[in-house]
């Protein structure tokens, strides 16, 4: 329940990341301020002002995805285990079939491969005749 509740929070901390740094504005990167004619008020005034609510904004929301990231791995591997924790390993194909306590039935059925042969012989069919010569 809590991994859920993690991971919903991470979603929307993600959703409002991205959001938040759409909504901000370039810091000047035009192709006009490359060749020196960029000269508006920012220029006069340095590239960066201030911090504002929406840088404010992504540097909380960066910290949250990054320990969200964190929270939600250590909850992963906190799980309950394996699939198929609880089951004992196949036995290889050539090894010995396992014995069993007096009266206990195999849980597998013998392969055909292991079960006795026909006493009986197969009838087998005959040569064909050469066809006679001339």
């Amino acid at each position: 329940m809590l991994y859920y509740l993690a991971a919903v929070l991470y979603v929307l901390a993600c959703f409002l990341l991205m959001m938040v740094i759409l909504l901000q504005q370039g810091k000047g990167g035009d192709l006009a301020s490359a060749f020196g004619g960029g000269g508006g008020c920012q220029t006069a005034f340095g590239a960066r002002s201030g911090a504002t609510v929406l840088t404010r904004a992504t540097t909380v929301l960066a910290i949250l995805f990054l320990v969200g990231a964190l929270t939600l791995n250590i909850l992963a591997q906190r799980g309950p285990g394996s699939v198929v924790g609880g089951r004992a390993a196949p036995a290889p194909a050539g090894a010995p079939a396992p014995v069993l306590p007096t009266g206990a039935k195999p849980a597998v059925p013998a392969p055909a491969a292991q079960q006795q042969a026909p006493a009986t012989p197969a009838p087998q069919s005959q040569p064909a005749q050469p066809a006679p010569q001339p």
